[in-house]
């Protein structure tokens, strides 16, 4: 199943996100507790609004999506 992230994009393509789909639901991003950027893309640790932890990675190169629960 593809990870669905829905993101903000400002001056370049997801500037941070606001939500992601998750086992079936849709689930807001309440903060981003961290961001960083590496050569191959960027990466988010975020808090939902119900309190779990994700961090999401956005391959550029690849142009795709990865969650993993935090």
């Amino acid at each position: 199943m593809t990870n669905l992230i829905e993101c903000h994009s400002g001056y370049t393509y997801a500037d941070h996100p606001i939500a992601l789909h998750w086992q079936g639901e849709r689930l807001e991003v309440a903060a981003i507790e961290a961001q960083w950027h590496v050569p191959d893309g960027k990466h988010f640790r975020v808090c939902t609004r119900d309190d779990q932890v994700f961090e999401l990675v956005y391959s550029e190169g690849h142009d795709e999506w990865q969650v993993r629960e935090a």
